[in-house]
């Protein structure tokens, strides 16, 4: 597959054109056009590049696959680039790069000893700062170089307090993104994806700024419109989601599809706590297969922790269990699009729990201070197994897009 070349914006050809420093860091918006300019800027470094060892990171090998080695792959083509999984390398241009994921404190370990004359890092605020650190320490060789890039974060994140604002006193360049930097975007998407996000969210990855989470997490659920009372008459689609709790409640939501919404129209919520008797798996198997009797859901999305819980099901012959996507602040960001979209909504006689939850699930104000967002483990039970579904079956979705019957 070919790469389309598109139009460059003038920061893009800023960042192509002068990534001289030391550190050189792209941050900003989603889709805006951060990756395309970095990578080019990659390219040019690395087929002039001093000898020494190169490296590129991402989260996972995973997502830096997805997010920058196909695209490089597509721009160079491949008779110059060749991606070696199993090896955990990558040749371009003949040279050999070492690829790793820095998705945990332990991913630092990965390359002490390395002797590195350059670097590319993608999603950099997901990274541990100790394997940031350790990278610095690696890039030893004269005129070494990083490249990376960022959508935005917390302003009291790591990588903003110690890096990004003090760009003047280190030798970093920085070059601030937003979304209609981007040149090449249908104008289309770039309004429906204006609409997805709001509040926070619409901030940091439309405009592309660092702002702190405040207040409730889903300041843009409105009751008058999400909660519901009455709802279609037949689904196209039925969904499960199970939050799975021993001295925490145990939660199971139906969600229904109709055309390009999604329903909640019905909650199990057993708090073990106030009813005074905590229920076994087997019990819990039948609360669910009877809690789904007469409907057939596509999908059983449960906690991955919950595995005395799958088991039982399994041995019940319950199918189609799916363990869930269980990114808590990437699920809350779809949880929203739906939301601001107005594709999400609630039936209010059934489900009591979950439109509590709504109004009473808040940002962790200390963790905000160490930089991180991170909401309270509290008032969350029935979100988190509506997050399972949303996140687990839809996150991976273009923005208005839900997935249809077979002959539409």
């Amino acid at each position: 597959m070919s790469f389309a070349w598109g139009k460059f914006s003038r920061k893009q050809l800023d960042v192509i054109a002068n990534t001289t420093a030391r550190l050189n860091i792209l941050d900003g918006s989603v889709r805006s056009g951060k990756t395309i300019a970095s990578l080019v800027a990659w390219i040019m470094f690395v087929a002039e590049a001093p000898p020494g060892e190169l490296l590129m990171v991402g989260k996972t090998e995973r997502t830096l696959k997805r997010n920058v080695l196909d695209p490089l792959e597509q721009m160079v083509g491949s008779k110059y680039f060749k991606l070696n999984r199993g090896a955990g390398e990558a040749t371009l241009f003949g040279r050999r790069i070492y690829l790793a994921g820095a998705n945990d404190e332990r991913a630092e370990g990965k390359i002490r000893g390395m002797t590195l004359v350059g670097a590319y890092g993608d999603e950099i605020t997901l990274w541990p700062e100790s394997f940031f650190t350790m990278l610095l320490s690696r890039l030893s060789v004269s005129g070494a170089k990083f490249i990376g890039t960022t959508n935005p974060d917390s302003p009291y994140h790591w990588l903003m307090k110690n890096y990004l604002k003090r760009a003047g006193e280190l030798n970093l360049k920085r070059w601030q993104f937003q979304l209609d930097d981007n040149l090449n975007l249908d104008p289309a998407y770039v309004e429906a994806l204006k609409k997805e996000y709001t509040g926070l969210w619409y901030r940091r990855y439309i405009l592309g700024e660092w702002v702190q989470a405040e207040g409730a997490v889903y300041d843009m659920f409105d009751d008058t419109v999400h909660a519901v009372d009455e709802i279609p008459q037949q689904f196209i689609r039925y969904y499960v989601g199970v939050d799975y709790g021993t001295n925490n409640p145990t939660v199971f939501l139906l969600i229904g599809q109709h055309e390009d919404k999604l329903y909640v129209i019905d909650e199990y919520y057993w708090d073990s706590s106030e009813r005074g008797r905590q229920k076994t798996d087997a019990e819990y198997s039948r609360d669910l297969q009877e809690f789904i009797k007469g409907r057939y859901p596509q999908a059983i999305v449960i906690d991955p922790s919950a595995t005395s819980f799958i088991t039982q099901l399994r041995r019940d012959g319950v199918r189609l269990i799916r363990q869930a996507d269980n990114a808590v602040v990437d699920g809350i960001r779809t949880v929203a699009a739906f939301l601001s979209q107005k594709r999400l909504f609630v039936y209010r006689k059934k489900c009591p729990n979950l439109l509590r939850e709504f109004t009473t699930y808040v940002w962790d104000t200390q963790a905000q201070k160490r930089g991180e967002d991170r909401p309270l483990k509290q008032n969350d039970h029935a979100l988190d197994s509506l997050r399972y579904v949303l996140h687990t079956i839809f996150g991976r979705l273009a923005p208005g897009v839900l997935p249809k019957p077979k002959g539409w």
